[in-house]
């Protein structure tokens, strides 16, 4: 009985994974972001957007969104620059508020959105590279000779897999400076850092749509 997936094209794909999901992305410096602004918990939420976008991606995938990015390629870009518009915005947000007069130790003098979910949501939807991962990475690894729900599941598995750890690390990184947010100079210095790194972010979608 074949097996439902290539086993030399899945560990070469993991190969290729390891390195995207831990390369600096959008993603990953939005990951960073959040868990220092927002802490731990803030971070794994926005982690569990992130993948809940990319689930989204590959169901579309399996409808064959792919032909229609490359039939449609103008929408997609014009999705990209929507994201990196709003990630642009609560950059920002952080660096006005860096500027700030603090009303009493421990404000914030940055939020992001209501919701670390939905920021996380929003930042992977619209991730170029994650565009890019379904139209030119994906396809190469997909065997037309083996059932395609069977081989697109292994992928998600892999992909969520990496990106949740590399996601969580940047996360959890960034969160473990989060103790200091009560000094006032600390504070004005990190909005200004998270602002650059929103702002990178930003930058880095908006040129790669």
């Amino acid at each position: 009985m074949d097996l439902p997936i290539d086993p030399a094209r899945y560990v070469a794909f993991l190969g290729v994974m390891a390195v995207m999901a831990a390369t600096p992305g959008p993603a990953n410096l939005f990951a960073i972001a959040t868990g220092a602004q927002r802490g731990k918990a803030a971070a794994l939420i926005g982690v569990v957007g992130m993948n809940c976008a990319t689930l989204v991606w590959f169901a579309a995938a399996a409808l064959g969104l792919g032909a229609l990015i490359l039939a449609f390629p103008q929408f997609f870009h014009l999705l990209a620059y929507g994201g990196a518009a709003y990630i642009a915005w609560l950059g920002i947000k952080s660096l006005m508020g860096a500027f700030q007069k603090d009303a009493e130790p421990g404000h914030e003098t940055f939020k992001q959105g209501k919701s670390a979910f939905v920021d996380g949501f929003t930042v992977q939807i619209a991730n170029p590279k994650a565009i890019l991962f379904f139209t030119a990475v994906l396809p190469p690894f997909l065997d037309p000779s083996r059932p395609l729900p069977a081989q697109l599941a292994a992928f998600a598995c892999a992909t969520l897999t990496l990106d949740i750890a590399a996601m969580s690390a940047y996360g959890l990184g960034g969160a473990a400076i989060a103790s200091r947010m009560s000094e006032a100079r600390f504070r004005r210095g990190f909005s200004i850092c998270v602002g650059i790194l929103l702002l990178s972010a930003a930058t880095l979608m908006a040129t790669k749509a």
